[in-house]
């Protein structure tokens, strides 16, 4: 009797242990699924193609990043036309930060700088631009969800190593946002520009501020994004980069 009292409860034992070992194992699934599952974060920077840093002078710019972050931007090339000019940071793989002013070596343009850069008095971050792969289709997407976007524009740029950069963006039909809501760019078949900007940073928050917050985030969600807009007493875009002079903010 005491030999079949203890084989019992070494088999209860066992059973415990066997309920036990799945309870863990049940635990452990879900914590990995828990944290497989992207984050608003993690899907907003997936979505960032680049941030347009604005400056009155292209120098002047390239040496407020550098003085921030510690990397210096490596030259992007003239817009034909559009009388501007840029300097890159690879941000990530498929991200940077674009420094944009006025190119002297252009004649003035018959129409207005893009990013209002005419009328800066200094340098700050205007707007962001976010992935898309059919702007038509996009287009079409946002109409639906209420939120009318522009004709679908060309672009293009020569690299100062000869290479000819072509893209596609649209914006949205009517200004809003001031900047906060992004326009969108399709690289096409052109290689992406933070493959061959400067590198040394990593873009790990973007986040926005704005008087009239649920207009803006209203729009944003219509068109998908995951941009967090809390109230400010003015619009400004806070992007949190991280470099050889640890975490900053820029905006």
């Amino acid at each position: 009797m005491a030999r079949s009292r203890f084989l019992a409860g070494s088999v209860t034992v066992s059973c415990c242990s066997i309920t036990v070992s799945w309870l863990a194992l049940l635990l452990l699934s879900i914590s990995m699924n828990k944290n497989s599952e992207p984050t608003d974060s993690t899907r907003l920077l997936s979505q960032v193609d680049h941030l347009v840093y604005a400056t009155p002078d292209l120098n002047r710019g390239i040496a407020e990043i550098e003085q921030l972050t510690g990397v210096r931007a490596s030259p992007g090339g003239q817009h034909p036309g559009g009388g501007t000019r840029n300097a890159l940071v690879a941000l990530g793989p498929k991200s940077y930060l674009e420094i944009i002013a006025p190119d002297p070596d252009q004649p003035a343009p018959s129409t207005p700088r893009t990013f209002g850069i005419d009328n800066l008095q200094r340098s700050k971050l205007v707007t962001w631009a976010a992935k898309a792969n059919d702007l038509e289709q996009l287009k079409l997407q946002a109409e639906r969800n209420g939120v009318p976007l522009a004709l679908v524009s060309p672009g293009s740029r020569k690299r100062p190593d000869g290479v000819v950069l072509s893209w596609q963006t649209t914006r949205t039909a009517t200004a809003v946002g001031d900047g906060i809501v992004p326009f969108f760019i399709d690289w096409g078949q052109s290689p992406h520009p933070a493959q061959s900007a400067a590198t040394g940073l990593t873009l790990i928050d973007l986040r926005a501020e704005h008087p009239d917050p649920q207009e803006v985030q209203h729009v944003l969600s219509a068109l998908g994004l995951d941009l967090q807009v809390r109230k400010g007493t003015n619009a400004a875009l806070i992007a949190t980069i991280k470099g050889p002079r640890g975490t900053v903010e820029l905006r």
